[in-house]
């Protein structure tokens, strides 16, 4: 074996940062080391009754066990396995606390590191002075320390061998702390790593962050796509008539205006959804429902878009989650058949008790300027849209026409 490659655990950093993992343990064990000294020398001590000794243990041994099982104590032993033996350990799922099988294994591990830590703190303060007292008196330094002393089969006058034995002592505790370490750094998944319901609960959470992004996603593909395309008809619109109709030209940029103020108020609101996320903090900001449907219509009758609408029932009666998912569904909707389609748009929204019934049908134009197909991104929303609500959706070409038919449920208000 190359030399180089046998003495490098002596020096590797790891070594030294797994070394202070170990005495952290045999620091956190003296309190331990205490009480246990403290009862022998009260089972020894004739003049102390026996029932207050015992009575005196039994609340010793509940308090010495209750922080080894708590849900903190395991938080911090990942925060110093994770920091010091450089074990990339999960950090505990907040908000679930912790079965039995984790409790037990997370007490296993801390009692051991307990142990184990304080061996090594012990091998430390007693082997480490030794050996540097054998080294040392090689070179005429505390030599009265060992000249006079029988250290199993050597003296003082085995200044040589005792120099060797210093030695190998140095050089056995050092593969001592890097071989514990190690093994500390193999079993801290198996100990400490996350049970069966925690990993659920993981991926419950990273499913929901998932989820949230892509709602986020879907918010800003549908309103600023329906914004972008109102805008750029209206330009093009304004831009035919821009010698011979000014009225239309100057109602054509209102339209571009307002169209565009009402695009950054939702930018807005999206933007500080993403500023918040983690923090915790409610984010207060308007969102467009059916009761703004009516805007909706007029916005895209202003951008040169015919639409026929036809409402039954009061949008009031419908929960906020349903009607902003049915606005967005419209709005998506009135988008596709501003730039894809031909001719009028009729829409229909009929409300049953518990069920709200979608419907835009329009002409398709040319093949070439078709509605897309599956893969786009704003019938992909839909369709996520009207899944997470549970309910159904027709989407595609109905003969010569276009189709969007939702269906989605709720629950009225009792």
């Amino acid at each position: 074996m190359n030399p180089r490659t046998a003495l490098a655990p002596l020096v590797a950093g790891t070594t030294w940062r797994r070394g202070v993992f170990l005495l952290l343990g045999g620091v956190l064990a003296l309190p331990y080391g205490l009480l246990v000294v403290t009862f022998v020398e009260l089972f020894a001590d004739s003049a102390v009754p026996r029932s207050l000794t015992y009575a005196l243990l039994v609340v010793a041994v509940l308090i010495a066990v209750v922080p080894l099982l708590l849900d903190g104590s395991r938080a911090l032993e990942i925060a110093a396995v994770r920091s010091l033996l450089g074990v990339d350990l999960p950090e505990p799922a907040l908000g679930h606390r912790g079965d039995r099988e984790t409790r037990l294994r997370s007490a296993l591990w801390i009692a051991t590191h307990l142990i184990v830590g304080a061996l090594v703190m012990t091998a430390l303060f007693g082997a480490l002075p030794l050996a540097l007292a054998f080294i040392a008196q090689q070179f005429g330094v505390g030599t009265e320390l060992t000249s006079e002393g029988q250290f199993g089969p050597l003296d003082g006058r085995d200044s040589g061998w005792l120099t060797l034995s210093g030695v190998a002592l140095l050089v056995g505790l050092g593969y001592a702390v890097a071989g514990l370490g190690a093994l500390a750094g193999l079993m801290a998944p198996v100990l400490l790593g996350p049970a069966q319901a925690e990993r659920i609960a993981a991926l419950e959470a990273q499913a929901t962050r998932l989820a949230e992004r892509n709602r986020l996603a879907r918010e800003l593909h549908d309103s600023i796509g329906h914004a972008l395309t109102v805008a750029t008809l209206q330009a093009g619109a304004a831009r035919e008539v821009l010698d011979t109709d000014r009225e239309f030209v100057r109602r054509a940029l209102t339209a571009i205006e307002e169209t565009g103020r009402t695009a950054m108020d939702e930018l807005d609101h999206v933007l500080g959804l993403l500023r918040e996320a983690g923090t915790g903090r409610p984010v207060v900001a308007p969102q467009r429902t059916l009761a703004d449907l009516d805007r909706l219509v007029t916005d895209a009758r202003a951008a040169g878009l015919a639409v026929h609408a036809h409402r039954v029932g009061d949008p009031a009666r419908v929960p906020a989650a349903v009607s902003r998912e049915g606005y967005r569904i419209v709005q998506e909707g009135l988008t596709n058949a501003a730039r894809y389609g031909a001719g009028p748009v009729t829409l229909r929204l009929d409300l049953h008790p518990g069920v709200l019934e979608l419907e835009l049908v329009n002409e398709v134009r040319r093949p070439d300027r078709a509605h897309p197909g599956r893969g786009g991104r704003g019938l992909d929303g839909m369709r996520e849209r009207v899944l997470l609500l549970g309910g159904g959706i027709t989407v595609g070409p109905d003969g010569d026409r276009w189709l969007i038919r939702a269906r989605l449920p709720y629950e009225e208000a009792t």
